[in-house]
């Protein structure tokens, strides 16, 4: 029989963080069956074991509508799951090292990348959110961030406009399908490394992740891209307030490694 294990990442509190579902041992789970165990949680993502190599683990990352290539916070809840120590994660997007300590989990991001967000795919990733030019961040401008999975990034400059989020769900579904967008990383900057962060995440069949690792990562890799930050830096985001589901990631960017750390705790649900 399947074991299925409840978690929330970047939390320590159960009632807080973002839920994942956790299955260590999916060796004989097709994808049809994987499907189904996300849909049934409900859970932005669930991640399936369905491999293993010494300290390497071969993870697949389902949403309720579809499989994702990475998943922040699910790796972390796996990581936490599995035990204290180093692993190695092996994804559709590459190898993630993750290293676990005292219930928090860090995580090495895949080499990122960073590009321009085309005018055309601004002006209908603004209607979708029916968000307005004014609303935007001239310091933070917009870019499609990459660390794993690919997240538009828009800045704004109200935290109110944050958390007055009420976009069209069909439009931006359709859009975020067309373009190959995992979530969508709406910031807004609080402190010279801290920002409230939220996550339209239609394409997985929720209206919004309350924490999300792969979106952290790919937005440690704006930061740095930009200079916002230094080669060596510490960023908080805050996330999942707004949904009453209070979740902290921790951003570290290291001069001379590419990947981006992403980190957080994980604690079980237990129902």
């Amino acid at each position: 029989m399947t074991e299925i294990q409840r978690y929330v990442a970047f939390s320590d509190d159960p009632a807080g963080g973002n839920p994942a579902g956790v299955v260590l041992d999916a060796a004989q789970l097709d994808d049809a069956k994987m499907l189904a165990i996300a849909a049934e949680l409900g859970y932005s993502e669930t991640a399936f074991v369905t491999g293993r190599r010494g300290a390497a683990y071969r993870v697949r990352y389902f949403s309720p509508l579809a499989e994702v290539p990475f998943c922040g916070h699910a790796t972390v809840a796996t990581a936490v799951a599995l035990g204290p120590g180093d692993h190695l994660f092996v994804t559709n997007a590459g190898e993630v090292p993750v290293a676990v300590a005292d219930g928090v989990a860090t995580l090495t991001s895949v080499p990122p990348a960073v590009s321009e967000l085309p005018d055309d795919e601004l002006t209908a990733l603004l209607a979708a959110l029916r968000w307005a030019t004014d609303d935007l961040d001239p310091a933070l401008p917009p870019r499609i961030a990459y660390a794993g999975a690919y997240h538009p990034v828009l800045a704004v400059t109200s935290r109110q406009r944050l958390a007055d989020l009420d976009y069209d769900v069909p439009a931006l579904k359709a859009l975020m399908t067309e373009r190959g967008w995992t979530t969508v990383q709406l910031v807004h900057r609080t402190g010279p490394a801290s920002f409230d962060v939220r996550d339209p995440f239609p394409v997985g069949g929720v209206y919004e992740d309350p924490a999300t690792g792969a979106a952290a990562a790919a937005f440690g890799a704006y930061l740095r891209e930009l200079g916002v930050v230094g080669p060596d830096a510490t960023v908080a985001l805050r996330q999942g307030d707004d949904l009453g589901r209070p979740s902290r990631l921790t951003v570290r960017l290291v001069a001379g490694e590419p990947g981006v750390r992403v980190s957080g705790n994980a604690v079980p649900i237990v129902e």
